[in-house]
């Protein structure tokens, strides 16, 4: 690429990061390597079971996350595809913004069982908005450590705020948990790592899959047992994470258990709001977790009750997203 192909490839990417409306733009590898610094360790953020995320700095000083995907052919390009799939028109203040992609093939001279063969080696990157905060994983502890209260009750409530935007959208993410729950520099939540997503048809709410692909302690039993795909996949995987951030471990609370230590953290202070708070998200988290999906509440069900608009016992078990129509993944 020549140097002015790449100012102007440098050019769109500062626009579409600094202006929210602009759309997501394709990007050339040499670009994303130079900004990383050859992939160097030095800027390595993280790193999971599909690709390793690095730090990448523009010459403005403003920097961006260049999700690298590894070159593993049975997973790479429908995984690469799947996740653009899902991130292409989500934008929301709880969901991490997708800035660009790259998807390349070169042909280069590679060393096979010790002589020198012509390799096509395939790159595919995604690039998002770089939050320095880390992710929720980072923060989360027992209750009397680290995040307040109040903190801890916006970061719940966005992120059902940020899923309830993706079911709306007629997307499953998946594989949310902590680890995919980035913050910005005011600890606003922002879901990310679409890359076991779905984007399910208009009128599709449910799917079924030879391929479980998660983390345990995260996965619904019926995708576990069944490979059975719906919204309330996902509601499980919520209840864990309000569970874990209200306690600081996955391990079975009751709502007692957790407003009892909530109290003690609190103590004579004024806390009445904060405990009802507590309470509420504890009801919540427990029936996200229900055994049974059909005894899960839908998204908009849960942010009311974390408002405290609506009781438990006057949630409907079948409020959803879309239709009862079956597809086969």
């Amino acid at each position: 690429m020549t140097d002015d192909g790449q100012d102007n490839e440098l050019a769109a990417l500062e626009k579409v990061l600094l202006d929210k409306s602009v759309d997501p733009v394709d990007l050339p590898f040499s670009l994303l390597k130079a900004i990383t610094g050859n992939f160097s360790e030095d800027n390595k953020i993280g790193s999971g079971g599909f690709g390793a995320v690095y730090k990448g700095v523009l010459p403005s000083g403003r920097t961006i996350a260049v999700k690298k995907l590894f070159e593993r052919f049975e997973i790479l390009d429908k995984n690469f595809e799947s996740e653009i799939a899902c991130l292409v028109g989500v934008k929301h203040k709880n969901t991490v913004r997708f800035l660009g992609y790259c998807s390349e093939t070169q042909h280069v001279m590679r060393l096979y069982e010790g002589r020198q063969v012509w390799a096509d080696v395939r790159q595919r990157l995604l690039c998002f908005e770089y939050l320095p905060k880390g992710c929720l994983a980072d923060y989360l502890s027992d209750a009397s450590c680290r995040l307040q209260w109040t903190t801890r009750y916006q970061i719940i409530k966005g992120i059902c705020e940020g899923l309830d935007y993706l079911h709306q959208q007629h997307i499953i993410h998946m594989d949310l948990k902590p680890q995919n729950v980035l913050l910005d520099d005011n600890m606003v939540p922002r879901i990310a790592d679409f890359g076991l997503s779905r984007r399910l048809s208009g009128s599709q709410s449910r799917a079924i899959t030879d391929h479980k692909l998660g983390t345990m302690g995260y996965m619904a039993p019926e995708f576990l047992n069944n490979g059975e795909i719906t919204f309330k996949t996902d509601i499980y995987s919520l209840g864990v994470i309000i569970m874990e951030i209200l306690m600081g471990h996955k391990e079975s609370s009751s709502v007692k258990e957790v407003v009892e230590s909530w109290a003690d953290m609190f103590g004579t202070s004024n806390s009445h709001t904060s405990l009802e708070q507590v309470k509420a998200c504890a009801e919540i988290g427990i029936e996200c977790t229900n055994y049974y999906p059909g005894n899960r509440p839908a998204t908009w069900f849960i942010i009311r009750g974390i408002l405290g608009d609506v009781g438990i016992s006057n949630w409907s078990v079948t409020g959803d997203v879309g239709t009862s129509t079956e597809g086969q993944v």
